[in-house]
C-alpha cells in the first residue's frame, strides 16, 4: 500500500486546466452571477494545481495507524473517541489524539447563532431544496470527469446511485439539522466518519496501479473537496434563488457560515472556505474552470442518477412515482446543465418545465413567510418534516447511515 507523498510536486496533475473552453462553458451559469472579473490570478491559478496533490494530513494519519494495528483493532477505538470523546480511549494513539483534539475546537470565526440560522433556512426550502441539491450539486458535477475517477474505481456505478444518494441524504438531513453540528450531534459525528472514509478511499487508490497520479493528483484532493463543499453551500444557493426561492441577507448568510464549518470539519483547507456568498461563486468558478471535461464517466454515472428515482421505495403507484420523478428530476437537471450539458452527461433532451411551472407557487410561499408573522417558523417545522420524512422512501427497510459496511469494507480492503 502506498503511502501519501511527503512532498509536492513541482508541477500540477495534468487535469489541471486541461480544457479551458468546456471549463468556462460548464462555469458559466456561475458567471452570470458574479460581479467583476473572476479569473483566477496567476498566483490563484497555481495554488489550485498545487492544492490536487493535497490530501487531508490529519485523517491521513488516522488511516495510516487503522492499517498499521487493523481494521479489527483500530475501527473500535476511532468508534469510540468519535462518540465518546478522548476520555473514553484512555491510551489513544498520537493521530487519533491530534485528530480528536483538532475538530473539537472550533475555529474562532464559528458562530452558533448563524449555524443555527442557516440550519433553518435549509429547512425552510423543504423537499423542493433537497431536489435543487441533487440536480444543480451531484448531477450537475458529473461533468467533472476528473472527480469522477475516485466513484468508478471504487465501484460506485457497480453498486448504485440509490443507495448512494439515500446516504449522502441522511448525512445532510443530520448536518443540517439545528445544531447538528455541535460535538456529539449525530451531524457532528457521521461528517467526521466520512471524513475518514474518504481517507480511507485516498490511500486505497493511491495503492493501485490504475491511479494515474501525473494525470489526476492524489484522490479525493482539496480541489475537489472544495467542488463539494461549494456544491452543498453557494451552487444550493444560487439554485434556490434562480428557482423563486426568496433569501434574505441573513438567510445567506447563515447558510454560508454553516456550510464553511461543515467543510471545515470534513477536512477542506481553511484556505478554501469562505462564508461570504459573492466570494464563494468566485470560488467555484474558478474550480469549475479548472476541471477536467466530462468524459465517458459522466455519462455513466449521469444516467445512473437519472434512473435512480425508479429504485426509490414509494409506499403507493411506485412506477407511476419513479418515472414522474425520473422526468422532474431531468427537467430540474436541465434548469442548471443546459443542453450541452445534458448531451454530455448521457442524458435525454428535455425541457425545464417542473422549476418553470411550479415558481409563482414557490414565489409565494416563500413571500408569505416574509410578511405573515410566525409562518417561517412554521414553514421551517414542516419542511424539515418533509425531508427528514423522505428518508424511508430512499433507504426502504434498509437503516439509514452514511456509507454502507460493504463500501468501508470494500475501500479499506482493496
Amino acid at each position: 500500500m502506498s503511502a501519501l507523498p511527503s512532498s509536492l510536486p513541482l508541477q500540477p496533475p495534468s487535469r489541471h486546466g486541461a480544457d479551458l473552453a468546456t471549463g468556462r462553458r460548464m462555469a458559466q451559469g456561475v458567471r452570470l452571477l458574479i460581479r467583476g472579473n473572476p479569473e483566477a490570478t496567476p498566483q490563484q491559478w497555481d495554488a489550485l494545481g498545487a492544492a490536487l496533490w493535497r490530501g487531508d494530513p490529519q485523517a491521513d494519519a488516522v488511516v495510516a495507524w487503522l492499517h498499521q494495528v487493523g481494521m479489527g483493532v483500530g475501527r473500535p477505538l476511532l468508534e469510540r473517541a468519535l462518540e465518546r470523546g478522548l476520555e473514553a480511549v484512555p491510551d489513544a494513539p498520537a493521530p487519533l489524539v491530534d485528530f480528536i483534539r483538532y475538530v473539537e475546537t472550533p475555529p474562532a470565526w464559528v458562530d452558533p447563532a448563524k449555524l443555527r440560522d442557516g440550519a433553518r433556512f435549509i429547512h425552510r426550502a423543504g423537499r423542493f431544496g433537497m431536489l435543487v441539491l441533487r440536480d444543480a450539486g451531484l448531477m450537475a458535477g458529473y461533468q467533472a470527469g476528473a472527480i469522477n475517477q475516485a466513484l468508478v474505481m471504487t465501484g460506485a456505478l457497480a453498486r448504485g446511485a440509490q443507495r448512494r444518494v439515500a446516504e449522502t441524504t441522511s448525512w445532510w438531513v443530520d448536518a443540517t439539522a439545528e445544531d447538528g453540528m455541535s460535538r456529539f450531534s449525530p451531524g457532528f459525528k457521521n461528517t467526521l466518519r466520512v471524513r475518514v472514509l474518504h481517507a480511507i478511499v485516498r490511500r486505497s487508490l493511491l495503492g493501485r496501479d490504475s491511479w494515474d497520479r501525473n494525470t489526476l493528483g492524489t484522490p479525493l484532493n482539496q480541489v475537489d473537496m472544495q467542488a463539494t463543499y461549494l456544491g452543498f453551500s453557494v451552487v444550493h444557493l444560487m439554485a434556490l434563488r434562480v428557482s423563486g426561492v426568496l433569501v434574505s441577507r441573513r438567510d445567506a448568510e447563515g447558510m454560508m457560515h454553516l456550510w464553511r464549518y461543515i467543510g471545515w470539519v470534513m477536512g477542506v483547507d481553511e484556505s478554501l472556505l469562505s462564508d461570504d456568498e459573492q466570494e464563494a461563486r468566485v470560488l467555484i468558478y474558478q474550480n469549475i474552470v479548472s476541471q477536467a471535461p466530462p468524459d465517458d464517466s459522466s455519462k455513466a454515472l449521469g444516467r445512473s442518477l437519472m434512473d435512480e428515482p425508479l429504485g426509490r421505495h414509494y409506499r403507493w403507484l411506485p412506477g407511476i412515482q419513479g418515472r414522474f420523478n425520473r422526468a422532474r428530476h431531468l427537467s430540474v437537471a436541465r434548469l442548471f446543465v443546459g443542453s450541452e450539458g445534458m448531451k454530455a452527461l448521457g442524458l435525454p433532451p428535455t425541457l425545464p418545465w417542473y422549476p418553470a411551472l411550479t415558481l409563482l407557487p414557490r414565489l409565494a410561499w416563500h413571500t408569505l413567510g416574509r410578511i405573515v408573522p410566525g409562518v417561517q417558523q412554521l414553514q421551517e417545522r414542516y419542511g424539515r418534516s418533509r425531508q427528514a420524512g423522505y428518508l424511508p422512501v430512499l433507504f426502504g427497510g434498509h437503516a439509514p447511515g452514511v456509507a454502507s459496511a460493504e463500501a468501508v469494507s470494500h475501500s479499506a480492503h482493496s
